[in-house]
């Protein structure tokens, strides 16, 4: 039964022109930029929660969306039906990737052994639409947060009986994400961290975090699962300080533990700016240390203290988000996916699409314009040229490790005065609203 009865089969590309609010204004799939096709760039992705299950309760106030598909009394039913609409939407949407929990798909039962079951069913029914779409799985995750025996956390519980289920569901999730071929899989810590140190031993809990991924990581060698493991750094919510606090704290973490092999990297957005940085530091950060993954594509309020998962629509952010991922070489075997949501007040159905398009927009027109300011090297030259100093005379030295304090002490005493040379920061910034406004 088709649930998106106005939505044409296919959201087309019309142009910037075009007033079709159902249609693409910018992401034209096969629209070539640098050699690759936009498609091929972007591998734009859907978050089931968010886009299937949400509901638009806040703690204000009960569930504002209208979903057709919600109309099943039977959990199992519902997840059959939220099933079909899914790939009904993804079809129209011309989006190929798709991102899950465990949770998303399929309901808990009485026993882990029946909520396997329900996995089982429900994923035999995805693959089923997996085939006739083509539509693909970028990642799966497990909801270690969620169920009330997660109050203290997953892998870092205090309860060992805790970390034992979650080793389980964990195990469970990977066999289905290896099952539907998901190319990626994803730790999200959403209780990984704690509320007061007063109760909290914090260096156990850290140890422990580490064993379990070990553990992940044997276990993916064991049934050969291949795709890549990826961390997504949050500072808080929902607790008061998570131990994935940005991508330098999980950067670190992971070298510590002799984990940064096996791991990159899945930013957000959202997460970043409630970390105190900009999208662009937090995907930076990962790149230069050769660990950017994927990235969750969404905004925040930045008059709002907390994780509002809105649809990315600032071209500012998209473009030197863009430029980031270009610098990477790509996100491929990672995409973009839109872990966000319709706002409470955007609650029939074609909203989604409205989201979507606007969002996808954000990325093409992001793309094309950190594109052409890669091409242009006007940002690269100019931070080479302010860092010559270190390509020749004492600089070169400091680099080489040719001298240490006794020689630049002899060298600051002969040298004479110090010249700086201004960072220009408000030209820099006005060379992006360039390119920005002529793309």
């Amino acid at each position: 039964m088709e649930v998106f009865k106005n939505v044409p089969q296919t959201i087309k590309y019309e142009g910037k022109d075009s007033d079709n609010p159902l249609a693409f204004k910018y992401y034209n799939p096969e629209e070539k930029v640098g050699g690759k096709t936009m498609e091929e760039h972007l591998r734009f992705s859907v978050a089931y929660w968010h886009t299937l299950t949400g509901d638009g309760s806040d703690p204000f106030g009960m569930g504002t969306m209208l979903r057709p598909w919600d109309t099943a009394t039977d959990p199992m039913e519902l997840a059959k039906a939220r099933v079909r609409a899914a790939f009904e939407f993804m079809s129209k949407l011309g989006v190929k990737y798709f991102c899950f929990h465990d949770r998303d798909i399929a309901p808990e039962g009485r026993t882990l052994a029946e909520t396997n079951k329900n996995l089982d069913e429900i994923v035999s029914l995805i693959k089923e639409l997996m085939d006739e779409t083509g539509i693909k799985l970028l990642w799966g995750t497990a909801n270690l947060f969620s169920n009330p025996r997660f109050v203290h956390g997953a892998a870092t519980s205090p309860n060992a009986d805790v970390f034992a289920y979650a080793a389980a569901q964990v195990k469970k999730a990977m066999e289905i994400t290896k099952e539907l071929g998901g190319e990626n899989y994803v730790f999200w810590g959403g209780r990984e961290g704690y509320e007061t140190l007063l109760n909290t031993d914090m260096e156990l809990e850290q140890e422990n975090f580490a064993r379990f991924l070990h553990m992940a990581v044997d276990y993916a060698r064991e049934i050969g699962f291949e795709g890549q493991f990826l961390i997504e750094p949050k500072p808080k919510e929902p607790t008061k300080h998570q131990y994935d606090f940005d991508a330098a704290t999980v950067i670190s973490f992971l070298k510590k533990y002799d984990l940064d092999k096996h791991f990159k990297l899945n930013i957000e957005a959202n997460h970043a700016t409630l970390a105190g940085h900009t999208f662009q530091h937090e995907l930076h950060v990962s790149r230069i240390n050769g660990m950017l993954g994927s990235v969750d594509a969404n905004q925040g309020d930045l008059l709002l203290g907390w994780d509002t998962d809105q649809f990315p629509t600032n071209i500012y952010e998209t473009t030197l988000a863009m430029y980031e991922i270009l610098k990477n070489g790509g996100l491929e075997p990672g995409g973009l996916n839109f872990d966000a949501k319709v706002r409470r007040a955007s609650f029939e159905p074609v909203d989604l699409f409205y989201a979507h398009i606007a969002g996808m927009d954000a990325f093409a027109r992001g793309l094309k314009v950190a594109h052409k300011l890669l091409e242009s090297g006007e940002l690269e030259d100019f931070i080479s040229e302010r860092y010559k100093s270190y390509r020749n005379g004492i600089g070169e030295k400091i680099v080489k490790g040719e001298v240490g304090f006794k020689e630049l002490e002899d060298y600051a005493l002969n040298n004479g005065k110090i010249t700086n040379v201004s960072g220009r920061q408000e030209l820099l910034e006005s060379i992006v609203n360039k390119y920005i406004i002529e793309a």
